[in-house]
């Protein structure tokens, strides 16, 4: 009998909304929009409304900028703002000790 071709495992693709560019979903940092403000979602699975961006300050600087709150269809407030830039700061530090 003839094997049967391996099933290629599907691997789910997200758009990071400060550079454009498409890659693999858990290389990706979401965000997400619920009633009580904008998170990270560390897990991915965060009930609402998500977002994502890599792990650059570039791409994060972007995101603040108006990407973030157009791709989530809200406003930024000044807590999600400081949130936000509080992670964006653990970035710059996690790249730098490497």
């Amino acid at each position: 009998m003839a094997k049967k071709p391996q099933k290629i495992k599907h691997i789910p693709q997200r758009t990071c909304v400060g550079c454009r560019e498409v890659h693999s979903k858990r290389t990706l940092v979401r965000l997400v929009r619920n009633p009580d403000g904008i998170f990270i979602d560390p897990t991915g699975k965060m009930a609402g409304r998500g977002a994502y961006l890599h792990d650059r300050e570039e791409c994060w600087e972007k995101g603040l900028k108006g990407a973030i709150a157009k791709a989530l269809k809200t406003d930024l407030t000044e807590d999600d703002k400081q949130r936000l830039t509080n992670f964006m700061e653990t970035l710059s530090e996690e790249v730098s000790a490497q």
